[in-house]
């Protein structure tokens, strides 16, 4: 009987979870399909699923009217750029914060954390003149700079959590056998730590590469990633749907190839310490 309750519990999670991983790919398959639509068939009504026309009408559009490995190399550069500088500022922040602890060091992380909370729109006028005035507006490293930033409290708190389930007497021997500061982050924390760096760099790349509202305010044309890209075929007069689907499915493809190859040392990454 109990057998029996737990093989019924068992199918419904499982039906359960499949549901909710259709429901969430859906828009993504939706725009993969709306891509090879012409404009009249993306707003065809009822809505064609799989039997039209496919053709490459709108992807051919796409490449006409702008340049995108351009915007791609930008969304490379700003993405991995502020995500490297990211772990250069926080494992030496998280390696204190863990290792050599302070009476308020919960107080700086929950306050670090609470930046997050803060609507960008609410700082966008003051760090637009910032970077008007220093000559930041429209580069790369301005970008670089505000997304490392935005998601520098997240980077700390993911590396602060897998830091603590490193054991500190490890990390005494290495001192003990003559080991210095940066032999013992380099060395000994770092490879320890790989696993959760490496899902930290992974994760933040994927936030830095989807971010909008910051790219669209603080770029025009030289450093416009791929978030601009797919707002340039947004218009509120014409038929775009079938360009918007395209320009969409070529901006997010290269971060899901990459998601689809890491998923293990993402996952691997981000259970880190769960099991001891």
């Amino acid at each position: 009987m109990a057998r029996a309750v737990s093989t019924r519990r068992k199918a419904t999670f499982t039906v359960a979870a499949w549901a909710i991983a259709l429901a969430i790919f859906f828009p993504i398959l939706w725009t993969f399909l709306t891509s090879f639509k012409t404009e009249g068939d993306a707003i065809a009504s009822p809505p064609m699923f799989v039997f039209f026309d496919w053709n490459l009408s709108a992807y051919e559009a796409v490449n006409q009217r702008t340049n995108y490995l351009k915007h791609f190399w930008n969304s490379v550069v700003i993405s991995f750029g502020s995500t490297i500088l990211g772990l250069v500022i926080a494992v030496p922040a998280a390696w204190a914060m863990a290792f050599v602890p302070a009476k308020q060091t919960k107080n700086v992380l929950m306050w670090m954390l609470s930046t997050k909370m803060l609507p960008p729109v609410g700082v966008v006028i003051p760090i637009f003149l910032i970077f008007r005035n220093t000559g930041l507006l429209d580069t790369r490293t301005g970008l670089v700079i505000v997304l490392m930033l935005i998601n520098l409290p997240i980077i700390v708190w993911m590396l602060f959590t897998y830091f603590r389930e490193i054991p500190g007497e490890i990390l005494e021997a290495a001192r003990m056998d003559g080991a210095d500061l940066r032999s013992e982050l380099l060395y000994v924390l770092t490879p320890m730590a790989m696993p959760g760096i490496a899902s930290t760099l992974l994760l933040n790349v994927i936030l830095a590469w989807n971010e909008a509202f910051w790219t669209l305010n603080l770029t025009a044309a030289k450093a416009a990633p791929l978030t601009a890209f797919i707002a340039s075929f947004s218009s509120p007069e014409g038929l775009f749907f079938a360009k918007l689907s395209a320009a969409s499915t070529m901006a997010i493809a290269p971060i899901l190839v990459l998601g689809w190859f890491s998923q293990k040392q993402l996952v691997r990454g981000l259970t880190f310490g769960a099991v001891k």
